[in-house]
């Protein structure tokens, strides 16, 4: 493993944050292009094709945190709140699981997304927003995964070596 990763949850954790946000804004650009079909049709294929490779993404993704959780030291706080995290990340992995199946299932890949359908990808938005909130929370709140900052002696400032006046951080 990379030295300053010490698993692979980072490395996956974008991808369904960024598709599922791709996925609610086309499919919202969809429906306000509706009069100009050309657009709202390219925009619906990106709406439906976004949305499921969120969930597909959302699926290691949620792997490689469960492994994360097994693999990286924590307090009863950091336990508390990868416990939080684990449960909004299951609760959303599985909205996002459904919601692209039945989008599959039930739309062709260019059918134009109507309000509801845009809503429900918009909630699955807030959810994956918060679990990604959550597990903020476990790397800059608890400090978990990461490689902890050696201790600031107290002395003023520090220079950096260059020409300009020594500063504090």
């Amino acid at each position: 493993m990379i030295e300053v990763i010490p698993n692979w949850h980072p490395l996956f954790v974008h991808f369904p944050i960024a598709l599922v946000t791709l996925s609610a804004a086309f499919h919202v650009v969809a429906i306000l292009l509706r009069n100009q079909l050309r657009f709202a049709s390219h925009c619906a294929v990106l709406a439906h094709a976004t949305l499921w490779l969120a969930a597909f993404a959302a699926l290691p993704t949620a792997l490689m945190g469960w492994l994360a959780s097994n693999s990286v030291d924590h307090d009863e706080a950091g336990h508390a709140a990868m416990l939080l995290h684990r449960t909004w990340a299951g609760v959303t992995v599985l909205t996002l699981s459904l919601l692209a199946g039945w989008d599959a299932w039930r739309h062709k890949v260019n059918a134009l997304p109507t309000w509801p359908v845009a809503g429900a990808v918009i909630l699955a938005w807030v959810l994956v927003a918060s679990t990604a909130w959550h597990g903020a929370e476990l790397v800059y709140r608890h400090g978990l995964g990461v490689i902890a900052v050696p201790a600031q002696v107290e002395s003023g400032g520090h220079e950096h070596g260059h020409e300009e006046e020594p500063h504090a951080h």
